[in-house]
């Protein structure tokens, strides 16, 4: 069986797009070297040949500002121009991940302990919800309050639940207004 001229292209595309998005890493790291960006850092790069758009999600220990985004996107646009990778129209998008975007680095957890957390974990497929208190080397702890019965009495107690990095399905930072 021969495969079809369209499973070729869906696999140059995407090779095409492992490419770009690697090279946008490589580049990007050139640039964490300067002293202004050593605290930066690629959480995501992703290219769709579809419609040439080129989305980067950067962050930093310090937090991202909309200056150092701006710098970010010129370094890259200017490479992206030079060498003509992605032809005469493209998308260039630069900036941090939003708070609707999943934790996906042990850096994004650090910086955010204190914070609320909803964390889908793989093998027991469920949620937990509670305050990132720590991170570790090899994952985050969780606390919350659990209520459990004794008798006739509901009590409530307080639990840190450790989950490793490798069984974080999705973590999402829960936004809370307090009065």
């Amino acid at each position: 069986m021969v495969p079809s001229f369209c499973g070729y292209r869906v696999f140059f595309k995407k090779m095409e797009s492992l490419v770009v998005e690697e090279k946008t890493r490589d580049l990007l790291e050139k640039k964490y070297e300067e002293a202004d960006y050593q605290d930066c850092f690629t959480v995501e790069v992703n290219y769709n040949t579809a419609n040439k758009k080129l989305q980067v999600f950067v962050d930093s220990d310090s937090g991202m500002t909309f200056q150092k985004c701006q710098r970010l996107s010129r370094y890259l646009e200017s490479f992206i121009d030079e060498e003509n990778w992605l032809g005469e129209k493209y998308t260039l998008e630069v900036s941090s991940p939003g708070v609707d975007r999943p934790l996906m680095l042990p850096r994004q957890f650090k910086k955010n302990i204190g914070r609320r957390l909803e964390v889908e974990v793989k093998e027991e497929q469920k949620t937990q919800k509670g305050e990132l208190i720590k991170t570790t080397e090899q994952g985050i702890v969780l606390a919350f309050q659990r209520t459990r019965k004794q008798g006739k009495k509901k009590i409530k107690e307080d639990v840190e639940l450790e989950i490793p990095y490798d069984q974080i399905e999705k973590a999402i930072v829960k936004i809370s207004f307090k009065k």
